[in-house]
């Protein structure tokens, strides 16, 4: 469920007065255009310098999402944003990030983005999975798939599952950011949920698979009927969020799910 985006001086002054209380005096803000999971997200400069600072009403269902994000950072790989501090005062759940200056990546076909992008993913499916709880991907996906079809995204790697081009940026390397959805995995589902956004940006789905298929040794290694059986599940997923939700990129994104499920089925 999006939540309504606000701006700073729209929160309540105890919350305001409770980020200054780490930051010190906030001189200058600028609201995120990007994102639909954050009541606010802004660019926050003070006396110290500058970060990031996003955040949910405490009572609304993004609230979990935010808290899923706190608890995995530390974890995360070294290019990640590192999470600075969490406040929860007047009714909200605010966090502050380190401030990085870049550009969301372009997943074009020939982007020169796109050999930042594999490092990126690289760098994450080569970082262990933390001891914590993580939702597993065969419960994520249970209601979408039967059951011999979850049993094969089971796995122990870390995945993001997020991976729209505004959730990497782009400085002199790609950096993966909004991790609302981490998730313990077989590892080459995120090499496959990177594919159908490479389609959204233009890609066919043979040529995705080629790109994915030189860069991840996960993908290279990818059981046949287990990329299948999660394949037919992420469509259904995509087709259930279409439903509840009908924007034209989310009805998009489903059509391009069920692309990808044929030409997988005669590849």
């Amino acid at each position: 469920m999006p939540v309504d985006r606000i701006h700073w001086d729209d929160l309540p002054l105890a919350a305001r007065h409770a980020v200054e209380q780490h930051t010190g005096p906030v001189l200058r803000v600028k609201t995120a255009d990007a994102g639909a999971n954050s009541g606010i997200a802004a660019t926050i400069q003070t006396t110290d310098g500058t970060l990031f600072v996003k955040g949910v009403p405490t009572d609304h269902p993004q609230a979990r999402t935010q808290q899923r994000e706190a608890v995995i950072n530390p974890y995360l790989p070294p290019s990640c944003p590192r999470l600075l501090w969490r406040v929860q005062a007047a009714g909200w759940d605010l966090i502050g990030y380190e401030h990085l200056i870049g550009r969301h990546a372009d997943y074009t076909p020939g982007s020169p983005d796109l050999p930042f992008v594999a490092r990126a993913l690289i760098e994450l499916q080569n970082t262990p999975c933390p001891g914590i709880v993580l939702k597993r991907a065969e419960d994520r996906w249970s209601g979408y798939a039967g059951p011999a079809g979850v049993e094969q995204l089971a796995g122990d790697t870390l995945l993001h599952t997020d991976l729209a081009p505004h959730n990497m940026l782009v400085t002199d390397r790609a950096h993966l950011i909004d991790w609302a959805w981490p998730t313990r995995g077989a590892a080459w589902i995120d090499p496959a949920v990177l594919i159908l956004r490479l389609m959204e940006a233009g890609h066919t789905p043979e040529a995705a698979d080629a790109w994915a298929h030189g860069q991840f040794p996960s993908w290279a290694a990818a059981p046949h009927a287990s990329v299948a059986a999660f394949s037919e599940a992420n469509a259904c997923t995509w087709d259930e969020v279409a439903r509840n939700d009908p924007q034209d990129w989310k009805k998009h994104m489903g059509r391009l799910a069920h692309d990808w499920v044929t030409y997988w089925r005669t590849h």
